[in-house]
């Protein structure tokens, strides 16, 4: 896993290497300052050198400044490195659930991938820019400092090395069980997220059932759990940052008696004294820096295997060297096929249905019989468990998806618009065409008319999702994007079940005149809306259960008959 995190390294290489130099220069900086202390101290000012006091002022001046400028290009170009591969990840994160199967959505909260998207991605990039600089600079600065103590006094280093194994094993102890607690958090974050976002996309429909109360107390049960999680990594927090607060002050106390008695003892000089103390407190800041790396970098790596979870989920299936499914007259035919979602019972059971090129067939019958799903099959928006769909006798199998999704054109109940305006929505069934084809098209859906009595015309603003339009203004704008797609097959999937009876009759209009010269598979209830069918199939939970045109359907006084009558 790490070398596949290392990879997203390899653009950025150059400004990594120069990072890394800059943080190795700080590091000899920060080295540089306690030794000029200790000459100071130890033949400077005995010996009255004032002039070579103002020298090491210079010099030192000179070193803070330099040291200024690598430490303004290791935070910016560093963040700015961990900012660019944040983005690579986040854009291979979106390319990836582009082409992620639909049942993974189902399986799936919204805010849980959210979650991921963003707050794993955001402690990736900081490990991605603070975790090698940290490491870097915290190894300098242990080899370098535990150099030049042995230089001023072996028994001293000793002493000091010795104490130093306990502050170890404490804090990685402590740091461990905050780790846990933190790694709940971040569950809980991903649940409150969905519970929050579920219910601002819901929040009209908890307006209009007025039940405020409702979603008050699920979320405050949802929000008290994150809240504990929180409190109780924190908790872990406190005892990990207090206990090593303590210990790193009796460590330094410890060295200042022992230093002190050498001192005294005439083992070492008050230079070398104050220059060991420099050196124990920087001495201890990389060890601090390598407990807070070990943080770091759990949580970026936790944060890249949820990545990778998703990077490494299925994507939707295809074959390699699928071809392209061109000049697609329309003829479906569905030989034996049998699906069922999740291993649970089967929907569909060797289904079978050939559906001539250009004419129009409706799926009619109860809920349960597989009406959808068929939808969803000759798409391939679910794979089929066994048989085989194909369009113009070629299996549906063997060509890409984008080419086989290019000649499908869906209409459905739950129309989905995304925030933008109405040429943007429209223009989503075909991105590259004219603003003259965008106004055909909406006046092929009745739409134009409409539109144009709007202050703002085509560029309306809709709000999230078309809140701002009514149901059959939405689904006009739905048709108006499958006009300018200009399929060879078209599926209507309940596509009026939710309108009351005008807008149903001038959508029935706009249906049929998209309808022609297309093979279209309708899905409805209201059997009024496929009469003119060329051919109605009655599904039931056996299979089809009649088909025919609707005259031949009611002379049967079957299912269609009865569900006519109802």
């Amino acid at each position: 896993m790490l070398k596949r995190f290392i990879r997203y390294y390899k653009p950025y290489k150059k400004l990594f290497i120069l990072d890394l130099l800059a943080a190795f220069l700080v590091s000899a900086c920060d080295l540089f300052y306690p030794m000029i202390t200790r000459n100071i101290i130890n033949d400077v000012i005995p010996n009255k050198q004032i002039k070579l006091l103002f020298v090491f002022a210079i010099v030192l001046t000179l070193i803070f400044l330099i040291k200024a400028g690598l430490n303004y290009f290791m935070q910016y170009w560093g963040h700015v490195v961990g900012v660019r591969m944040q983005a690579d990840m986040r854009r291979d994160l979106f390319d990836k659930l582009q082409d992620m199967p639909n049942k993974y959505f189902d399986n799936n909260k919204t805010g849980v991938i959210m979650s991921r998207i963003i707050n794993d991605l955001l402690d990736i990039s900081e490990l991605a820019h603070h975790g090698p600089e940290d490491l870097f600079i915290s190894l300098v600065m242990l080899v370098g400092s535990f150099i030049i103590l042995c230089t001023i006094n072996v028994p001293l280093t000793i002493i000091t090395f010795a104490i130093i194994p306990f502050l170890l094993f404490y804090t990685i102890h402590k740091r461990n069980k905050m780790k846990k607690a933190f790694k709940e958090t971040r569950v809980k974050t991903g649940e409150v997220n969905a519970t929050i976002e579920n219910s601002i996309s819901g929040v009209r429909v908890t307006k209009s059932f007025g039940n405020k109360a409702y979603e008050m107390e699920k979320f405050d049960k949802s929000n008290d759990i994150f809240k504990k999680a929180r409190e109780h990594a924190y908790k872990a927090m406190a005892e990990y940052f207090s206990g090593m607060f303590f210990l790193v002050d009796m460590l330094e106390l410890i060295v200042l008696i022992a230093a002190g008695y050498f001192t005294y003892l005439g083992k070492i000089n008050v230079g070398d004294f104050a220059a060991y103390l420099l050196y124990i407190k920087m001495f201890l800041q990389p060890i601090r820096k390598l407990i807070n790396f070990n943080e770091m970098f759990q949580n970026g790596m936790s944060g890249f295997e949820r990545y990778e979870e998703i990077m490494n989920e299925e994507n939707e299936k295809e074959i390699p060297n699928a071809k392209e499914l061109k000049d697609v007259k329309g003829k479906i035919t569905i030989k034996d096929v049998t699906f069922r979602y999740d291993n649970k019972e089967s929907i569909l059971e060797n289904f079978n249905l050939d559906i001539e090129a250009g004419k129009m067939v409706a799926l009619v019958g109860p809920s349960g019989g597989g009406k959808t799903t068929i939808c969803n099959l000759i798409p391939r928006f679910y794979d089929y468990e066994s048989g085989q769909i194909f369009i113009d006798d070629v299996d549906i199998s063997t060509v890409t998806l984008k080419s086989l999704r290019e000649n499908i054109g869906i209409v459905q109940q739950d129309v989905f618009l995304f925030t933008g305006t109405i040429k943007e929505n429209i223009m989503y069934g075909n991105p590259n065409t004219t603003d003259e084809e965008v106004i055909e098209a909406a006046k092929n859906a009745c739409l134009h008319d409409f539109i144009m009595g709007l202050e703002d015309g085509y560029d309306t603003f809709i709000g999230e999702r078309g809140v701002k339009l009514s149901g059959g203004q939405k689904q006009r704008i739905s048709i108006a994007r499958v006009f300018l797609k200009n399929p060879a097959i078209l599926i209507l999937d309940e596509a009026t079940s939710a309108l009351d009876n005008v807008t149903e009759y001038e959508i029935q209009k706009a249906l049929e005149e998209l309808s022609k010269d297309r093979t279209t598979l309708v899905v409805a209830h209201r059997l009024s809306t496929v009469k003119n069918s060329d051919e109605i199939v009655v599904l039931t939970d056996k299979g089809i259960e009649e088909r025919g045109t609707h005259e031949e359907l009611i002379k049967l006084g079957g299912v269609y008959s009865n569900l006519h009558n109802l």
